[in-house]
C-alpha cells in the first residue's frame, strides 16, 4: 500500500461550487438503491416479469457492489476528476437506456450498466472532498455526503412513487439526465485533476471473482424453486459453480498484494461477526423496502406515490434509533447491547408484518414498519463503529469499507432469495386459490400472476378472481417475512457473540457525529485507505469542540499563556514578519480589532520584538505550541500507534500547522 499524498486544498469561494456538484451527483447515486421500489408493480404490469421483478433492485446493487472496491484506486491512479466523470457518463448512460427500455430483461440489464456507474459515483465523491478541502474540514463535508445518502435512501420510495403517479415509471430514470448533465459541466469546470504521486497495486482479479461469486450466488437464489426445481440437474450445477466461484475469490485474496477484502480480517473476531450481522440486515432492510411497497400498492390499492408516503413509518424508527444509539454510545462507551437488542426488535417486526393482510389497517401496518424501522436502527449504527474500534491502523480503511460491503451484498443476496421465494410461493397459493374457487380451467396460475401484476388491471378482475389473488399474494409475501425473521434470528444469535471492547476516544467522539454516521446507517461506501479514516475521526474529533477550544487547550497544556487568537497571531507573524495585520485580519474574516488585541498581547508578553520579529520567547512558545498540538491530536488517535507509520506521522504534522493557523473559529469571539 502506498503513502497518501495530501494535496492544497483550493479556495474557498471554489469549494462551495464544487461540493454542489458532488453533491448532486450523490445525490443521484443514492436515489437509484430505493427509488424503484415504489415503481415495480408498475414496470411488472407494463413490461411483465414479476416473478423475478427483485432483478431490477438486485442487477444495480450487484454490479455497484462488485466495482466500488475498485474505483477509490483507480481515482488515485487517473485522478478522481476522470474517473467521476467516467462513472457519472456510464450512469446517465444506464439511466437513459433504462427509460427507453422495451422489455423486461432489456431494463435489467440497464439497471446493471447504471450500478457500474452509481459504484463508482458514491466513492469518488467522498474522495474528491480531499482534493478540495483541507483535512480539518473534511469530517464535516463527509458528513453531509452521510446525510445526503441516508436522507435520499428514505425519500427515495417516496420520490419513485411520486413520478411514477405523475408521469411514468420511466421518469424516474430520465429525471437523472439533467441533473447530471448540470453535475458534469460543474465538475468539468470547478474540480481538480489530482491524482496520487505513487501507485496502488489494484486488485482487479479479486474484484472481477468478487463478482462472478455474488452473480453466482444470485443467479442460484433467483432460478432455483422458480425456473427449475431444487433438485434439478441445473440448480446443483449454478450451486456447485457458486461454491467454486467462492473458493475461487478465497484464493485469489490470498495472493493479492492489496486485496479487496484480505482474508486475515476474518481472523478478527468483531469484523467477523459484525460481517455476518451486516450481511444479514442489508438482507433484510432491502428485502422489506422491495416488497412493502408491492403489497400496498397490489393488496391495499395504495397508488405509487401512496404506497412510498406509508413506507415512511420504517425510515422513521431507523433514524430515530440509528441517531439516538449513536449518541448514547459515544456517552456510554457500551455498545454490544445495541445489536442485540436491535436483532430482537427486527425479529418481532417482520413477524407482525408477515401477519398483514387485506384487512390489515394502514395504521396498524405503519405500526408494524415503525417497529421493525426501530430495531433495524439500533443494529446499522454499531457495524462501522465496532469494526474500527477493533482492528489497527493497517487494517482501518480495509475493514471500514468491508463493513459496509457486506451489508451491500446483503442486499444483494437478500433481493433476490426473498424474490424467488416470493414468485414461487405465488405461483403455488395462485394454482391452489384457482382450483379451490374452480376458476382453475379458465386461467392458470403463471397467466395471472404476470398479466394482473399491475393494481390497475387487478381492481379490474372478478370479485371472486380479484379475493383469490390477494389472499394467494398475501400468503406468498407471508412466508418472505417469516424466512427474513428466521434469518434474523440467526443474526440474534451472532450478535451475542460480538466481543465488548473498550471503545477507543477517537472511534467513541465519531459515533455523536450525527450526519456522518447517519451515511452509515444504510452501508454507504467507504474509501478502503486507512488515511481516509484518521482524518476524518481527527475532524470530527476536533471539530466537535471547536478549533478555538482546540487551540486554547493546546496552550493550556504547552503552558503558554496566550489566548487562541494570540497563538493564531503568532504563528502568522512566524510565517509573514512583514504582514499587513488589517489586510490578514480581513482575509480571515475577523474583526481588524481583534487582530489589534491580539497583537498587543503578543507585544505585552515579550513574544514579539519592535520590529513584529519572533523573540527568543516567542520561538520557544511556538515550539511548544506545534509539539502540543501534534500530541494531541496523536492522544486522538487513540490505540492506532500513529507514530509507527509515516504517512500518518506526516498527516498530524500538516493538521497540527493547518490548526495552529486557523483563524475562521479560532479567533472571531
Amino acid at each position: 500500500m502506498t503513502t497518501t499524498v495530501e494535496n492544497s486544498p483550493v479556495a474557498n469561494t471554489k469549494i462551495k461550487v464544487v461540493f454542489v456538484g458532488l453533491m448532486l451527483v450523490m445525490l443521484m447515486a443514492s436515489l437509484d438503491q430505493t427509488i424503484v421500489s415504489t415503481a415495480l408493480p408498475t414496470i411488472a404490469g407494463d413490461l411483465g416479469g414479476l416473478s423475478h421483478i427483485s432483478w431490477v433492485v438486485t442487477a444495480y446493487l450487484l454490479a455497484q457492489t462488485a466495482v466500488t472496491p475498485v474505483y477509490g484506486k483507480l481515482g488515485d491512479l487517473y485522478g478522481r476528476k476522470v474517473v467521476l466523470q467516467v462513472a457519472l457518463v456510464l450512469f446517465l448512460a444506464g439511466s437513459a437506456l433504462c427509460g427507453l427500455a422495451g422489455n423486461f430483461t432489456e431494463l435489467v440489464l440497464f439497471r446493471g450498466l447504471q450500478g457500474l456507474g452509481g459504484g463508482g459515483l458514491m466513492i469518488s465523491t467522498t474522495a474528491a472532498i480531499g482534493d478540495v478541502v483541507p483535512p480539518r474540514d473534511r469530517g464535516k463535508y463527509q458528513g453531509y455526503f452521510g446525510a445526503v445518502f441516508g436522507v435520499s435512501s428514505v425519500l427515495g420510495p417516496l420520490l419513485g412513487g411520486f413520478f411514477t403517479s405523475s408521469l411514468s415509471w420511466r421518469a424516474i430514470f430520465y429525471v437523472n439526465l439533467p441533473v447530471g448533465v448540470i453535475a458534469f459541466l460543474v465538475l468539468a469546470l470547478t474540480l481538480p485533476s489530482r491524482r496520487e504521486s505513487e501507485h496502488h497495486q489494484i486488485d482487479y482479479r479479486g474484484a472481477l471473482a468478487l463478482a462472478l461469486a455474488l452473480c453466482g450466488v444470485v443467479l442460484t437464489c433467483t432460478f432455483g424453486g422458480v425456473n427449475f426445481p431444487w433438485l434439478s440437474w441445473q440448480a446443483i450445477v449454478l450451486i456447485l459453480v457458486s461454491i467454486g466461484l467462492i473458493v475461487l475469490f478465497s484464493r485469489v485474496e490470498r495472493s493479492a498484494s492489496e486485496p479487496v477484502l484480505p482474508p486475515r480480517l476474518f481472523s478478527n473476531r468483531t469484523f467477523a461477526v459484525t460481517s455476518a450481522v451486516g450481511l444479514i440486515v442489508g438482507f433484510a432492510m432491502l428485502g422489506s423496502i422491495t416488497y412493502l411497497p408491492l403489497f400496498m400498492q397490489v393488496v391495499g390499492g395504495a397508488s405509487p406515490t401512496g404506497s412510498g408516503l406509508q413506507i415512511l413509518p420504517l425510515m422513521a424508527g431507523l433514524l430515530i434509533t440509528s441517531i439516538g444509539s449513536g449518541q448514547i454510545i459515544s456517552r456510554t462507551g457500551r455498545y454490544k447491547p445495541f445489536p442485540i437488542a436491535g436483532t430482537f426488535v427486527m425479529i418481532i417486526g417482520l413477524v407482525l408484518l408477515s401477519r398483514m393482510d387485506a384487512s390489515t389497517s394502514k395504521l396498524v401496518s405503519s405500526a408494524f414498519m415503525f417497529v421493525f424501522g426501530l430495531g433495524l436502527g439500533l443494529v446499522m449504527q454499531v457495524l462501522v463503529l465496532a469494526v474500527q474500534n477493533a482492528v489497527g491502523y493497517e487494517d482501518l480503511g480495509v475493514a471500514t469499507s468491508g463493513a459496509t460491503l457486506f451489508r451491500s451484498i446483503g442486499g444483494s443476496i437478500g433481493t433476490a432469495i426473498l424474490g424467488s421465494l416470493f414468485s414461487s410461493g405465488l405461483k403455488r397459493n395462485l394454482t391452489a386459490k384457482l382450483t379451490a374457487s374452480g376458476q382453475g380451467a379458465q386461467y392458470s396460475a403463471s397467466q395471472l400472476s404476470g398479466a394482473s401484476a399491475d393494481p390497475q388491471k387487478l381492481k379490474q378482475l372478478p370479485p371472486a378472481l380479484h379475493s383469490a389473488y390477494t389472499h394467494a399474494f398475501t400468503d406468498s409475501l407471508s412466508v418472505v417475512f417469516l424466512v427474513a425473521a428466521g434469518v434474523a434470528a440467526l443474526a440474534f444469535l451472532l450478535t451475542w457473540l460480538l466481543p465488548q471492547l473498550k471503545l477507543r476516544e477517537s472511534v467513541q467522539g465519531a459515533s455523536a457525529d450525527v450526519p456522518g454516521q447517519l451515511g452509515d446507517s444504510f452501508a454507504m461506501p467507504r474509501m478502503p485507505d486507512s488515511v481516509s479514516e484518521i482524518v476524518r475521526a481527527l475532524s470530527v474529533l476536533v471539530g466537535r469542540e471547536g478549533v478555538r477550544r482546540f487551540i486554547e487547550g493546546v496552550a493550556e497544556r504547552a503552558q503558554v499563556d496566550l489566548s487562541a487568537a494570540a497563538c493564531w497571531l503568532l504563528v502568522r507573524y512566524h510565517r509573514e514578519p512583514n504582514l499587513d495585520l488589517a489586510a490578514t485580519c480581513e482575509a480571515a474574516r475577523i474583526p481588524v480589532s481583534r487582530g489589534q488585541s491580539a497583537l498587543a498581547e503578543l507585544m505585552v508578553k515579550a513574544m514579539l520584538d519592535d520590529n513584529y520579529r519572533l523573540t527568543d520567547e516567542g520561538e520557544r512558545a511556538l515550539a511548544r505550541l506545534a509539539t502540543e498540538r501534534r500530541a494531541t491530536l496523536s492522544r486522538l488517535l487513540d490505540g492506532w500507534d500513529p507514530e509507527r507509520h509515516h504517512d500518518v506521522a506526516t498527516l498530524l504534522t500538516r493538521m497540527a500547522d493547518e490548526f495552529g493557523s486557523d483563524a475562521s473559529s479560532a479567533v472571531a469571539h
